[in-house]
């Protein structure tokens, strides 16, 4: 089994800061946020699941790969 390289964490830390930055320093409503965040995306990525599966691509995708 191989060992992961070691992360570099400066980039973590900067986005940290500027979430709670975005907050004016409440912890809470920056833990918030990120939740919300998250549960939007997770909302994004099972409706494009199920799109794929229905065989439809994603407008994005499609406006994409004819500019090219």
């Amino acid at each position: 089994m191989s060992v992961p390289a070691p992360l570099d964490n400066g980039h973590y830390e900067q986005a940290c800061d500027q979430a709670i930055a975005m907050c004016d320093g409440n912890l809470r409503s920056t833990i918030k946020a990120l939740i919300m965040a998250n549960e939007y995306l997770e909302a994004e990525l099972e409706e494009l699941q199920a799109a794929i599966s229905a065989g439809c691509i994603p407008e994005s995708s499609r406006s994409r790969s004819s500019a090219a």
